[in-house]
């Protein structure tokens, strides 16, 4: 089965004494794409440094909402800029965290209108996080009103994406009607190792139902860890965990030719998302 890890910080400290072994441990596990998504200024030029050391990586700039009160005047500048290069295919991660609220909401709101714009700007999709706190949806309704009030879903979105989705809801969380509410609005979303933890039942409920052209897996490393994976940190070569977990919620039994189809669309939904502009996708060799 053809791998993509669609959301993974190899830039985070954690990585910072062998970040190369586990890229090229990734790559021999049959993993064929990683996206390096930033979180701020430092994270998002770390982004593209490692995209320089290991081209068949991919990049993306913005500012998360735990950092949207941190994040300086001339720091979003760099980002902004960061945003145009050939080898940055989306922004983010961004979104909103209501159940952590390390920065506050208010700042969380402003600063994922500010990343949603620069998507828009520039053609490249929002990589969108989301969190309510325990038992609560209120996050997930609050950022389908901000993706609604910037237009996503609507024709002038729809005429700068064209047919490839305008934003991506990283490791999901949340209902099967949430779900349904960003795949309308015509987002992709990715499973992760999230999916295994008390409280996030409805993840496999979604899993099934998310058009094939829409679904993506991750790991999002260091963090999130799927059982069976690696126990110090989580790395990208354990995506093949969770895409196991999801391809047997979508009823692809073991042998099954559906299992080849699956993996062809990861990759074909992966393309579809995120288009690197200098360079067509192929198979790392």
């Amino acid at each position: 089965m053809r791998l993509i890890d669609s959301h993974c910080h190899l830039q985070a400290d954690r990585f910072a004494a062998d970040v190369d072994v586990v890229v090229d441990a990734a790559r021999a596990a049959g993993v064929e794409r990683i996206l390096v998504p930033g979180w701020n200024a430092w994270s998002s030029v770390a982004a593209l440094e490692l995209v320089d050391r290991h081209p068949w990586l991919d990049a993306a700039v913005g500012v998360h909402p735990h950092d949207a009160a941190k994040v300086s005047p001339g720091e979003w500048t760099r980002i902004a800029a960061l945003a145009g290069d050939p080898r940055v295919v989306a922004i983010g991660e961004t979104g909103l965290d209501y159940d952590r609220v390390f920065s506050p909401i208010e700042d969380q709101h402003m600063n994922l209108r500010r990343n949603l714009a620069l998507a828009r700007e520039t053609g490249k999709p929002a990589i969108l996080h989301v969190r309510s706190a325990a038992g609560r949806s209120d996050a997930q309704d609050a950022l389908v009103a901000e993706l609604r009030a910037a237009g996503f879903g609507g024709s002038d979105v729809a005429a700068v994406f064209g047919d490839r989705p305008p934003a991506l809801i990283h490791s999901f969380s949340g209902s099967v009607d949430f779900a349904q509410a960003v795949l309308d609005l015509g987002l992709t979303i990715s499973i992760s190792g999230l999916a295994f933890r008390a409280g996030e039942e409805a993840t496999a409920a979604v899993a099934a139902l998310v058009p094939s052209d829409q679904l993506l897996v991750e790991t999002d490393s260091p963090f999130l860890t799927p059982p069976g994976g690696p126990r110090r940190r989580n790395e990208p070569s354990a995506v093949a965990l969770t895409a196991r977990w999801v391809v047997d919620r979508r009823g692809l039994a073991a042998g099954d030719a559906g299992l080849v189809a699956f993996g062809e669309g990861l990759v074909a939904a992966y393309e579809r998302t995120f288009r690197r502009q200098d360079r067509p996708m192929a198979t790392p060799a």
